[in-house]
C-alpha cells in the first residue's frame, strides 16, 4: 500500500542467518545468546554499566519503578509528550503521574524549569525521555535530582545511540530503559533493556524479570544448578534467544544506520526549510548533543488542517504518524491541560511525523519531499 512506509526495518541474510543458528541450537528461552547480548550492549554503552535484557521498554520502566521503591500516593514526575506506557507504568504502581512542559517549540524535550515548579516533598521519580533521539539536558536534570534526592529514569526508547557530552544516552541517571520494538534503531520486534551502574541493583532487575528466582532454566539445563531460591516477588520479563541474536546483529549496525538517519533527515531540514506553514523542531541543536534521529517530526501552523494533510500524503503513498496525541484526549485518563503543558498540548495538536528509516532510499525521501511541497504549493490549510 505505501510508497513509503513510517519505518522499514534494516534486515539483511545476516538478522535471518542469526535466527537459524538460534534454531538450530535447539535453545530458545533466555540462554547464552541473552548474555552475549547484554554484554555487548554494555560494551557499546561503556562507562561500566550493567545490562538486563527484558520484554521491552515497559518492562524495563515498570522493574525501575519498582527498585526505585515507588509507592501508593508517591509522585513521580515525566513528559507530558511521549508515550503513553510512561504514564501506564506510573499508574499501574499506584503513584501519582505528574506532568512536565516541555522546554519549547523548538525543544520538545522535558523542561528543567518546569520539573523545578512542580516537585513536592512526595515526589520520588522523574522520567526523562530524549524525544525523537534528541538529548535532554542532562546536567540540569540530574542536578535537580541531586538536590531533591529524586530518581533519575531515562526513557531511551528514541535514542539508542545517542549521546550527551561524550556518554551515551541511557547511562545519564540512575536508571536507562531502552526499547527495541519494530520501528526502532535497534529492531528485534518486542525487546528492551534496564541498564544501571549500580551491580546491586543490576542483580535485583534480574531477579525481578525471573519470577525472582535464584537460577533461570538454562542453569538447570547446564547442570549449574539442581533447583532454585525465590528471594523476592517477580515477573516474567525475560527476552528470548531469537530476539537476542537479533540484537546482536543489529548492534552492529546501529551506528551506520543512525548516519543514514542523520543523512535523511539534513535533507529533509534543507529541502522544507522555505515552507512558511511548517516548522521544524530543533534547528539548532547543542553542539554537545549527538542525537539518534529516530523520528522527523514538523510542526504545521495552526491554520493548517493536520488530518487534511495526513490524507494528502497518504493518497501519495506516504505514511505518517502523530508523535504523540495528548493524554487529556485519552478516555481512560482524565488528566492533562489541568496540570499546565500547554506547549505539549500545543505539540500535540499540530505535529506530524514524517517517514525516516536507514534504507530509505533517495526516491522514497524526494517522494515524502515532493508530496509534502506540493501540499502547501496548493494553497491547501
Amino acid at each position: 500500500m505505501w510508497k513509503v512506509p513510517l519505518f522499514d526495518l534494516n534486515y539483511d541474510h545476516q538478522e535471518q542467518d542469526a535466527v537459524v543458528k538460534v534454531l538450530q541450537s535447539r535453545w530458545l528461552s533466555s540462554g547464552s545468546k541473552t548474555l552475549e547480548f547484554e554484554d555487548a550492549f554494555a560494551r557499546y554503552l561503556g562507562g561500566g554499566v550493567q545490562c538486563c535484557a527484558m520484554t521491552n521498554c515497559t518492562a524495563a520502566l515498570h522493574t525501575a519503578l519498582l527498585l526505585a521503591d515507588i509507592k501508593p500516593g508517591d509522585e513521580v514526575v515525566l513528559p507530558g509528550l511521549t508515550f503513553v506506557a510512561d504514564l501506564n507504568v506510573v499508574v499501574m504502581m499506584g503513584a501519582t503521574p505528574v506532568l512536565a512542559d516541555a522546554e519549547s517549540i523548538q525543544d520538545w524535550n522535558i523542561s528543567p524549569a518546569d520539573i523545578k515548579k512542580k516537585i513536592t516533598h512526595r515526589t520520588k521519580a522523574l522520567i526523562a525521555v530524549h524525544f525523537a533521539g534528541f538529548p535532554c539536558e542532562m546536567d540540569e536534570l540530574r542536578e535537580l535530582c541531586r538536590e531533591h534526592e529524586i530518581t533519575l529514569i531515562e526513557d531511551v526508547a528514541h535514542a539508542v545511540g545517542g549521546s550527551y557530552k561524550g556518554e551515551k544516552c541511557g547511562t545519564l541517571g540512575d536508571i536507562g530503559c531502552f526499547s527495541f520494538f519494530s520501528n526502532k534503531n535497534l529492531s528485534v520486534g518486542e525487546g528492551g533493556m534496564f541498564v544501571c551502574r549500580d551491580k546491586e541493583l543490576a542483580e535485583k532487575a534480574k531477579l525481578f524479570r525471573s519470577h525472582g528466582m535464584t537460577s533461570m532454566t538454562i542453569d538447570r539445563h547446564q547442570g549449574k544448578s539442581l533447583s532454585y531460591d525465590v528471594r523476592m516477588p517477580g515477573f516474567n520479563y525475560r527476552i528470548d534467544e531469537i530476539r537476542s541474536a537479533l540484537g546482536l546483529v543489529q548492534l552492529r549496525k546501529l551506528d551506520n544506520g543512525n548516519a543514514k538517519r542523520a543523512e535523511i533527515a539534513a535533507h529533509y531540514r534543507s529541502e522544507l526549510k522555505e515552507l512558511k506553514k511548517v516548522s521544524i523542531p530543533w534547528q539548532n541543536p547543542q553542539p554537545y548533543s549527538i542525537s539518534s534521529f529516530h523520528i522527523f517530526p514538523i510542526l504545521l501552523e495552526p491554520e493548517v488542517n493536520r488530518q487534511e494533510f495526513m490524507e494528502f500524503l497518504k493518497n501519495r503513498g506516504v505514511q505518517t504518524s502523530i508523535h504523540y496525541p495528548f493524554f487529556g484526549e485519552f478516555t481512560g485518563y482524565s488528566l492533562g491541560e489541568q496540570q499546565g503543558i500547554p506547549i505539549c498540548q500545543d505539540i500535540s495538536a499540530r505535529c506530524v511525523t514524517l517517514p525516516l528509516f536507514p534504507t530509505m532510499t533517495k526516491g522514497q525521501t524526494e517522494k515524502v519531499i515532493e508530496s509534502v511541497q506540493e501540499f502547501f504549493s496548493e494553497g491547501k490549510s
